[in-house]
């Protein structure tokens, strides 16, 4: 973990001003709302411990609720995120299990795991902060769609931020 911390506060500052200054300014029809910004936590490295993980799942939501005007819903959404992940990365791990000194990207475990991955995991973080900003159940299939339509605009920016973050091959 220590030696990947220069490089994950790198990404944690990019990835957090790409979503507050650009991201968070696009407004595609209100039913699409790209976050970019969770790819921080879906990156992180297997070994990291679980109270660091929800730590920072809460940082990184609580920066992005202070930026949007959004008190507490990117947090509560992220740590949610962050809690489901483990669970997650338990129900794809490989039979001989995840390699020491590896990744959670594309570049360890192919596009197909990461897919998936990924997109249960951008799934929940959707799904949990769409269904608190309306807070009510009366918009059940609108607030679907919002998600579904997030989700895959989310999942396409992750991949193509996982493409270029690939400089060499890094295979298994």
């Amino acid at each position: 973990m220590i030696n990947y911390l220069p490089r994950y506060l790198f990404n944690f500052v990019f990835f957090t001003l790409v979503q507050v200054l650009v991201l968070n300014n696009i407004q595609l029809s209100g039913f699409v709302n790209p976050y970019l910004y969770i790819i921080f936590i879906i990156t992180l490295p297997f070994e990291i411990p679980g109270w660091l993980l929800l730590l920072f799942g809460f940082s990184s939501g609580m920066i992005i609720d202070i930026f949007s005007n959004t008190p507490g819903m990117h947090a509560s959404a992220t740590v949610f995120m962050s809690f489901v992940r483990p669970y997650v990365l338990r129900l794809f791990a490989p039979r001989d299990e995840y390699q020491p000194g590896t990744l959670p990207t594309m570049g360890y475990y192919g596009i197909g795991w990461f897919l998936r991955y990924s997109a249960i995991l951008v799934f929940a973080h959707h799904l949990f902060l769409f269904f608190i900003e309306v807070f009510s159940v009366t918009h059940f299939f609108s607030t679907l769609v919002r998600v579904f339509t997030s989700m895959l605009l989310t999942i396409l920016l992750i991949v193509i931020a996982q493409l270029f973050s690939q400089g060499k091959k890094q295979g298994r």
